[in-house]
């Protein structure tokens, strides 16, 4: 399967955002790509000189709406999405005095606020929402007629990082509300976009434990990104439209939901 042409990845100026780009930028050719997320480091711009940078809040659907325009009016079709955007879902205060570098205490059902709860909603499940609500008509395939018996065009592709955190079978340990919650949910959103947009290939990935910076240390059992980057990579590669809708881990084995 060839490397796709146009790439736009979200939450690209760190954790696994940024490992993607950085994947995707060392390609010869390198494909066209556009990198999103609220916060652009100078260093990225000056590093990644051939990447387009846009600064988008992905829980702003006019802020969305204003980059899908532009990218629309420029011809622009996008052959894979990434969407990597999302926040860890711990309660600062609590986080913040946590001398332990333990996320637990952080994610109980007893000091977890709504103010909490609400803003991670918020970003992981109705950015999601937004990100693919926005910017499905540059993903949009259209079939066509060419009788020069030509490879078909393959279909566009979006990809969303979830976790098993939001497997309902998986959740035997408790704890982790908020963040559960929205990745849940997330995977319900998906799951719609799925039935109503066929033409494009959704498919969920828990990339499994990764150190990614939601939170500032490391979490124990977090592998390094770069330890799981190529196994997600490689399951991005073979995924087709015949995957569209699955909950996979980074080998593309299916998740109980």
């Amino acid at each position: 399967m060839p490397h796709p042409r146009t790439i736009l990845i979200t939450g690209a100026s760190s954790g696994l955002g940024h490992a993607f780009l950085t994947h995707y930028s060392s390609l010869s050719p390198q494909p066209t790509i556009h990198a999103l997320d609220i916060h652009i480091p100078a260093q990225s711009t000056s590093r990644f000189s051939t990447v387009t940078f846009w600064k988008v809040d992905i829980t702003s659907t006019s802020e969305l709406q204003d980059l899908s325009a532009k990218l629309q009016e420029q011809g622009t079709k996008v052959d894979l999405l990434i969407h990597c955007a999302g926040i860890r879902g711990l309660v600062p205060n609590v986080r913040e005095a946590e001398e332990s570098r333990d996320t637990k205490p952080a994610e109980t059902w007893e000091v977890m606020d709504h103010a909490t709860f609400m803003k991670t909603v918020e970003v992981n499940t109705w950015g999601t929402f937004n990100v693919l609500k926005c910017l499905i008509p540059l993903l949009k395939f259209t079939p066509t007629t060419d009788e020069s018996h030509e490879e078909p065009e393959a279909r566009p592709k979006a990809i969303v990082l979830s976790s098993r955190m939001g497997s309902m079978t998986a959740y035997t340990e408790g704890g982790g509300y908020a963040y559960r919650a929205s990745k849940a949910a997330l995977n319900a959103v998906v799951r719609g976009f799925v039935v109503d947009v066929p033409e494009v290939t959704f498919l969920l990935l828990h990339p499994r434990k990764v150190e990614t910076g939601l939170v500032p240390w490391r979490e124990e059992g977090a592998r390094r990104i770069e330890d799981v980057i190529g196994d997600c990579l490689e399951t991005i590669e073979k995924a087709d439209s015949s995957w569209s809708g699955r909950f996979v881990d980074p080998w593309g084995n299916d998740i109980a939901w």
